[in-house]
């Protein structure tokens, strides 16, 4: 009789500590939301994303053709490269591209309060920007110049170029050492590699990779860089201040075309997005420096560009610019298990905390 008195209260008891529980965790879900940033170059726009449902839940107005993004530590401000430079594919020959009229006032750096979702300054930062780099203070921001073959240097506060150092031929890619002491610079024309010091703000080698260098990513002691070349379908390998010769690590199928990299090296992987291949390559790196292997290619969306993933590295993020999507991609099924809807002809995607 006792027992069967007490029950309501234990009922009670235990209702009260389940819903404790459910609060804690959803506390714990919240205090561990994300976003991610895409930025859709025909759409002038940049999508923000909650990475939690996996949603599109605003849209920035930013300026012409945004590309190349970064984010602060603290989440609060995402700078974006925007150019008034009219797209024009590869197929286009130069001197029709020449002909088209372009929008100089348009070429900058937008910072974006990712509070309110507006645009609060655009940085100078050199003719066309496309991709770049922050450093780790956050001060300054390294811009490739694509049409006049510069990097630009620009002193975030002050909001002005404050160094152009001439690279190779149509630099694209950027990317700087985790020490932060070397920017590299993809240059596509020149099919190379371009290593410029930071504190002395020189190139101090160039060194020759892939046709069409894209992107690259580092190890996490910055002594070695992984290089994607699109054109010939490769991956290759450079010291960044050694001597130690150029190799090529990987030939993929003749169809792919590798653009982004990332590398994880907590589980010994890499992973490229092949543009007009439509897959992410997974490729295993426990061989590496002497070899990688080819574990799978997953379908995500069209011509898959720009990767983000996640810092647990369980999700991998791509940013298809035909079907105006982004792909997520588990890790650890290699499978992509959701498409979510963006602006027109996303590029670039980066992943941070929720504003504070």
């Amino acid at each position: 009789m006792r027992s069967v008195a007490w029950r309501p209260l234990l009922v009670m008891i235990a209702c009260g500590v389940c819903g404790y529980i459910f609060e804690v965790a959803a506390a714990s879900s919240q205090a561990a939301s994300a976003r991610a940033y895409v930025s859709n170059e025909d759409g002038e726009s940049v999508s923000v994303l909650d990475t939690q449902s996996a949603t599109n839940i605003a849209t920035i107005d930013v300026g012409k053709r945004p590309r190349g993004l970064k984010l602060s530590r603290d989440g609060s401000r995402l700078f974006v490269a925007v150019s008034g430079l009219p797209k024009c594919p590869p197929t286009v020959p130069d001197e029709e591209c020449a002909k088209l009229e372009r929008d100089l006032k348009a070429d900058g750096i937008a910072i974006v309060d990712t509070s309110s979702h507006k645009v609060v300054k655009v940085l100078a930062a050199g003719s066309d920007p496309e991709q770049f780099a922050m450093s780790n203070d956050g001060k300054r921001l390294f811009v490739a110049n694509e049409d006049t073959g510069t990097l630009s240097v620009v002193d975030v506060a002050a909001g002005k170029v404050i160094e152009r150092i001439k690279v190779g031929l149509e630099p694209e890619g950027v990317a700087l050492t985790p020490n932060g002491r070397w920017v590299l610079v993809t240059n596509e024309s020149d099919n190379s590699v371009s290593v410029v010091d930071t504190t002395t703000l020189k190139v101090t080698k160039t060194v020759p990779v892939g046709k069409r260098p894209r992107d690259m990513a580092f190890t996490p002691d910055g002594n070695t860089a992984y290089v994607s070349g699109e054109m010939d379908a490769s991956l290759y390998r450079m010291s960044v201040t050694g001597d130690a010769p150029v190799q090529r690590l990987l030939q993929l199928r003749e169809e792919a075309r590798p653009m982004a990299v990332i590398l994880d090296p907590p589980r010994n992987r890499l992973y490229l997005s092949t543009g007009r291949g439509g897959t992410v390559a997974v490729v295993d790196m426990k061989g590496a420096p002497q070899e990688a292997k080819l574990i799978k290619e997953i379908p995500v969306g069209k011509r898959p560009w720009g990767m983000a993933l996640s810092a647990d590295g369980h999700y991998l993020y791509t940013a298809n610019g035909p079907s105006n999507d982004v792909s997520v991609v588990d890790t650890k099924t290699l499978t992509e298990v959701k498409r979510i809807p963006v602006g027109k002809s996303p590029w670039g995607i980066v992943l941070g905390p929720a504003p504070p």
